[in-house]
């Protein structure tokens, strides 16, 4: 699974051998099942995940209603927004399929930037890829009609349709079940 990692890795840096035997040290790759709770609202957390094979996806409790806000698949990572700052988070995170992931801390973090000062500024640039990639999500998202968002599902994440089950692929698009269910007549058929 480590390779994985090192894939993923050397798209943007090269991996030295020194970084690539130091990264075997540690043990940082974790298996989690399906339906774990990575996160719990009012929680606070110390973790970030790197998927390497599996789903997770965020929600919100509502009015005692599940929100998905977002799904996150192989070679995506999951930084909760209260990550490392001693706040609770406002949302969970859950496994919907085994997953198995690399598992940072602020401590780890800390140790291989020091040793590894290329890490920090890879760190810096994939969030700030993620950020702007959030950024049109959110801007498409508002913009588009329900419709318009399951286009925007079908053609940009497929899998994600046979991954998660259909109340959540409608609360992640803003609508009911079974107004996806029309939609899906519609477009599919």
């Amino acid at each position: 699974m480590e390779t994985e990692i090192y894939k993923y890795l050397s798209k943007y840096i090269p991996i030295t051998k020194e970084l690539e035997e130091e990264l075997g040290k540690i043990e940082f790759i974790k298996c989690f099942g399906k339906g774990t709770i990575l996160l719990e609202e009012g929680k606070k957390s110390n973790e970030c995940f790197f998927i390497i094979k599996g789903c997770i996806r965020s929600y919100y409790i509502v009015d005692g209603e599940d929100r998905t806000t977002d799904f996150y698949t192989e070679e995506q990572a999951v930084i909760p927004t209260a990550y490392g700052n001693n706040i609770p988070s406002e949302y969970y995170l859950e496994c919907i399929e085994d997953t198995v992931v690399g598992l940072g801390t602020p401590e780890l973090e800390t140790q291989m930037y020091n040793k590894f000062p290329q890490l920090e500024s890879l760190n810096r640039a994939l969030g700030e890829a993620i950020m702007a990639k959030n950024q049109d999500t959110f801007a498409e998202y508002k913009m588009a009609s329900p419709e318009e968002r399951y286009q925007a599902l079908l053609k940009n994440r497929p899998d994600l349709l046979q991954r998660a089950p259909q109340y959540q692929i409608a609360s992640y698009l803003g609508i009911k079940p079974e107004s996806l269910s029309r939609i899906r007549k519609r477009i599919d058929f």
